[in-house]
């Protein structure tokens, strides 16, 4: 056994393949237990750490690999963040990261003091905890394709917010330890960074779209370029002084105006989802719980803080500028857990002299506390939401629902995207009393100023349902495909023996529940295509003529949808 141990710790090939059946094995368990696969990953990095089988005594394969998939994860993230996400979500965004830190940081202190620890204890370990995980929480969003949603794209904006503040607590306390002067150093790094970005934003507009000829010629081509581009901007950044994390964003943020980012995406995921389970591997073997018998009722109420004051946070100032309480929730589940950056700054703490060693076992405990606990609420995120949402007082929009109810609409489109463009205009056409009802305030305000009939809502919550009076109405079509807010709609409007009931589903066995539920009609988005050419088809034959016609005007509708920002929804290698 000890000849078999010191052949893997001296063959890298052995010790990763090994440490894959680990991660293999313990996944199964916790995929048979229906937990978060990356809990498993982050056990199977206690399990072959220093505390087990120390199989992990030189890593610099496994750091290699985690850096990879961290570079991978944060370029495909980028291609989601057009400069239209940005400009949608960049200003609460900005306003909730910063006045998370503000008052997680102000509160952890205070109980750090009411603990007895030190003044200067206290401040690092409150600022340790306003940091969440980027990497962890955008994994999870990723999984539950919950990336291009509003909540989803506020909580991308307002981790890398986290993550710049986070940058810049621990260049002020490497500072300390070098005798840098920290003003003049951030400056330079941060006039290197708008340097690099300048250069980069005209080969951005100008030469990457002249590429086009290759991509389409050679899908291999498209995968190399996405690979040199994206660790190249990586490791230019990192040349330059600044991190490997903000080159693979800029590099995917780059090409989120190319038409080539959703395939991108989907070709770099699976090399993503191999390299990132090194990262919460190197995170789970670095977990240290020495000396924290004395630290139990410390390391309960700040993990409890974490977990339920950082999302109540969240949700007083995201509904302060006017969002609902749904999408305030859910990204205030975002913020559950502790980051990397945590035990980074701990660790710097400890290094030069500010902290004493054990403060660092007390923040690894309440790191894997809060990772594990908020892994599960972002997971179930919806599903926790329908059970206490009742019990969520706060900035009920009560003046918008009676303005709505006195207007006595007929026809409601809910939610306004790719396939309700086409119905809202459908609606116009039939001069029927109808409203669109949308959960994204930036898109409401921009419906409102073009003088169209629009009321922000969250569909899925029964009291709004019931205050605009929707189980009357004589038509509902639901674009929304989360069949359990379709479920909650087809519920409301049983009692409307005439009303009509149209919604949309991504799966044939999701149909099926919704016309078992007693919907009318449900929409297929990936069938809808095949279906219409099908009957051009049939209508024009071979009549070339006819086509020329049915294509300017399609050329038409796609000019206005491009102005209204659509694009090509997202599909992944299972088809979702």
């Amino acid at each position: 056994m000890v000849e078999v141990m010191s052949l893997l710790v001296e063959n890298v090939f052995l010790q990763i393949s090994f440490i894959l059946l680990i991660v293999l094995g313990i996944s199964f368990v916790m995929r048979i237990l229906r937990q978060p696969l990356i809990i498993g990953y982050i056990i199977s990095g206690v399990v072959v750490g220093p505390l087990f089988l120390n199989l992990l005594s030189s890593n610099e394969t496994i750091t290699a690999f985690s850096e990879l998939g961290i570079a991978f994860l944060l370029f495909i993230v980028g291609m989601h963040l057009s400069p239209r996400v940005i400009k949608e979500v960049g200003k609460i965004s900005f306003i909730t990261g910063v006045g998370q830190f503000i008052f997680t940081a102000l509160i952890g202190y205070v109980i750090g003091l009411m603990f007895g620890l030190s003044s200067v204890t206290s401040l690092y370990v409150s600022i340790a905890l306003t940091f969440s995980s980027t990497i962890i929480v955008m994994k999870l969003l990723s999984d539950k394709e919950d990336l291009e949603k509003l909540y989803g794209k506020i909580a991308i904006g307002f981790l890398l917010v986290q993550d710049f503040i986070a940058i810049i607590v621990i260049m002020i306390v490497s500072s300390f330890s070098n005798g840098e002067l920290i003003m003049s150093s951030l400056s330079f790094s941060f006039l290197k960074g708008i340097l690099l970005i300048g250069l980069l934003i005209p080969i951005g507009y100008f030469v990457l779209p002249r590429l086009d000829y290759f991509f389409d010629r050679s899908q291999e081509f498209l995968f190399i370029f996405a690979l040199a581009w994206g660790l190249g901007l990586s490791a230019l950044f990192f040349y330059a002084g600044l991190s490997i994390e903000i080159g693979a964003l800029i590099a995917g943020i780059l090409l989120s105006m190319s038409p080539y980012n959703y395939e991108i995406s989907s070709k770099l995921k699976p090399l993503r989802d191999f390299f990132i389970i090194s990262f919460f591997i190197l995170l789970g073997s670095q977990m240290i719980f020495n000396d924290v018998s004395r630290f139990i009722l410390p390391i309960i109420v700040f993990s409890l803080f974490v977990i339920i004051g950082n999302p109540i946070i969240l949700l007083v100032l995201m509904g302060v500028f006017g969002y609902d309480k749904k999408n305030s929730f859910l990204v205030g589940l975002s913020v559950a857990q502790i980051s990397e950056f945590s035990w980074i700054l701990i660790l710097l703490g400890v290094r030069v002299g500010h902290l004493e060693p054990e403060i660092l076992s007390l923040v690894t405990v309440i790191g894997m506390i809060t990772i594990a606990s908020s892994s599960y609420l972002i997971t179930h995120g919806d599903r926790i939401y329908n059970h206490v949402a009742g019990y969520i007082p706060f900035f009920k929009r009560k003046i918008i629902h009676e303005k709505f109810v006195r207007n006595n609409y007929e026809y409601f489109l809910l939610g306004e995207n790719r396939i309700g463009f086409s119905i809202m205009k459908a609606f116009g056409d039939l001069r029927k009393p109808y409203v669109v009802v949308d959960y994204n305030p930036e898109r409401v305000k921009k419906l409102q100023a073009m003088g169209i009939p629009c009321l922000y809502g969250d569909v899925s919550d029964i009291e709004f349902l019931d205050d605009i009076n929707i189980d009357k109405a004589k038509v509902v079509v639901s674009t929304i495909p989360d069949s359990d807010v379709n479920m909650i709609l087809l519920r409301k409007m049983r009692k409307n023996k005439r009303g009509v009931v149209i919604v949309t589903a991504r799966q044939i066995s999701d149909a099926f529940d919704f016309y078992k539920a007693g919907a009318d009609y449900v929409i297929m988005p990936h069938f809808l295509g095949g279906s219409y050419i099908a009957k051009v088809i049939e209508k024009f034959g071979n009549d070339k003529n006819r086509y020329i016609g049915e294509k300017k005007k399609h050329i038409r509708e796609l000019r206005e949808r491009l102005g209204e920002g659509h694009e090509h929804p997202h599909v992944n290698r299972h088809g979702k």
